[in-house]
């Protein structure tokens, strides 16, 4: 920063010289200067003197060479994480130019391609050669730079975004946007940008809460505009069950979303570069399901019923939610998914195998004498993941259902999403990560945002993780040693509808705005942020005002 300080001082050191000689050889012009000019800005040249008509000898005079001072960093969130400064006017829009996609590119980026132009009110093109003032998007060669990184080339009053894949240069035409409506212009010179981290979004309970399609796919582009590329979905719980159901409509709560508009919802996060992960939470929460089915309830040893836990040693209660699984696979075209796990309140007991004799006896059919309830339950997760495997997905679980020791091992490729840091008794993140596990950050100190704050909760702000969190901090305020970084595969600001009617909507939607910035941020560069948090909000709020 200092070096470019320097260059500054001594650049316009030398144009105030330049322009001195000048202003004595010509009395009567003024000579240009690139002082308080930003990019975009028209350079000043020499004015005519008065009473002087073209064609005159003095008109002849050379001109002096149009000055621009070296270009600062475009203005986003997440901020870029390289920028190569140079000189000249930058790139704004201006009528007749247009968003140019060569024809080779034209399959996969002309959505792309589409969006910006209309955004940017431009014209479109996947026929013809970019001439200045165009954008031009284009595929680089696939090993050019890591997924989703891309190049952004301000130069000669064009701007050019390549990237080795369509969400790399999806994300260059977010930066370009941003800049646009930041400043004006997009400054000259050249961007190279990638994540930090692979997985980035938002997670939403839309099982306590009813969220209508609408609102889910206004967040979905907000997401798109910070480089978020994942909506966790966990629309199954005890309270209701939130997506339509053909192999078993009876389990369906009112209101809920269609297939159509779930369909509508991953069209449009496919086209925004998000992935949609859907989880049915099993075998605990589960109680939308039991009222439907109170044959599958667990009971214990005196017969009380377990709030949302299904009987495990039943194959009965096996088949419905693997049903389910099934079903909803087509509907969620993504790589991954939820498979819940978590709170499944039989292990909570002092003695399990005590209090429920029926999934002691069965654990140790299928697992052996030494084997517990614990073992069964890991069983069950992992004849989960059997499901969804062959289907493509990488499963996910909550941490709280990956277990350590014991008879069954939970499988290798499950990812872990930590977030019991309130939890007594709960594995540390590090337990996971000493055992090779990917590790997905959901803390629940800093990135919950539980409606109506219920059980010492509250609400998480922008400031907060921006200023304290980073990825590595996956429980409390402590971050996990850094050899570990590799394996935490990013993370999610999760919204969870404990009291529903505690916001609206459109409250949701605007105490999340500065959290997902902030996350947006941190998940892009693992660095501390260069700008304090007050620039930080001030361009957050030009880049999307509260109520937006």
């Amino acid at each position: 920063m200092r070096r470019f300080g320097q260059h500054r001082r001594s650049h316009s050191l030398a144009t105030a010289t330049a322009a001195a000689l000048i202003a004595l050889a010509v009395p009567a012009c003024t000579a240009a200067s690139g002082d308080g000019r930003g990019p975009g800005a028209a350079p000043t040249g020499p004015a005519a003197p008065t009473g002087q008509t073209p064609g005159t000898a003095a008109e002849a005079a050379p001109s002096p060479t149009p000055s621009y001072p070296l270009s600062s960093a475009p203005r986003t969130i997440p901020a870029v994480r390289e920028h190569t400064p140079a000189r000249g006017p930058g790139w704004k829009p201006v009528p007749g130019a247009r968003v140019v996609v060569p024809a080779a590119n034209s399959a996969a980026l002309a959505d792309e391609g589409r969006l910006l132009a209309g955004e940017l009110r431009l014209g479109f093109t996947d026929t013809a050669a970019a001439r200045p003032g165009d954008v031009e998007l284009a595929l680089a060669a696939p090993d050019s730079g890591p997924a989703e990184s891309y190049t952004l080339t301000v130069k000669d009053g064009r701007a050019r975004v390549t990237g080795p894949d369509q969400a790399g240069v999806f994300y260059g035409t977010r930066t370009l946007k941003q800049a646009v409506k930041a400043a004006g212009s997009a400054p000259e010179g050249t961007v190279r940008d990638a994540p930090a981290k692979p997985q980035r979004g938002l997670n939403l309970d839309t099982a306590r809460k009813n969220y209508t399609a609408d609102w889910i796919e206004a967040r979905l582009r907000e997401m798109a505009d910070l480089k978020l590329n994942q909506l966790g979905l966990h629309f199954s719980d005890d309270q209701a069950f939130r997506i339509q159901s053909d192999t078993h409509p009876e389990i369906v709560s009112t209101p809920h979303l269609t297939k159509a508009e779930v369909r509508r919802i991953n069209e449009l996060a496919a086209r925004l570069h998000i992935a949609v992960v859907p989880e049915i939470d099993s075998p605990g929460h589960l109680g939308a399901v039991l009222r439907a089915h109170p044959d599958l309830q667990l009971r214990d040893v005196q017969g009380r019923a377990v709030k949302g836990a299904v009987d495990i040693s039943n194959p009965a209660a096996a088949r419905l939610v693997d049903e389910l699984l099934r079903e909803y696979l087509p509907l969620f075209p993504g790589t991954t998914w939820h498979l819940g796990a978590d709170e499944y309140q039989a292990l909570v007991y002092r003695d399990p195998q005590a209090s429920f004799p029926k999934l002691a006896q069965a654990a140790r059919q299928r697992y052996g004498p030494s084997a517990t309830v614990q073992d069964l339950a890991t069983g069950w997760l992992n004849d989960r993941a059997g499901v969804v495997r062959p289907a493509g997905r990488v499963p996910k679980a909550w941490n709280d259902g990956v277990f350590a020791g014991g008879v069954a091992r939970p499988a290798q490729d499950i990812q872990v999403e930590y977030w019991t840091g309130r939890e007594s008794g709960a594995r540390p993140p590090v337990s996971y990560l000493a055992e090779g596990r990917k590790v997905v950050n959901l803390n629940d100190e800093y990135l919950y945002y539980v409606l109506g704050q219920p059980n010492q909760f509250t609400y998480p702000t922008g400031r907060r993780i921006y200023e304290e969190w980073t990825p590595l901090v996956l429980r409390g305020t402590t971050p996990v040693p850094a050899r570990y970084g590799p394996q935490v595969l990013g993370a999610r600001l999760a919204v969870w509808s404990d009291l529903a009617g505690a916001q609206t909507q459109a409250q949701v939607a605007d105490g999340i705005r500065l959290p997902l910035a902030a996350l947006s941020q941190k998940v892009w560069d693992a660095r501390p942020p260069q700008q304090p948090w007050a620039g930080f909000k001030a361009l957050a709020d030009r880049l999307q005002p509260p109520g937006a």
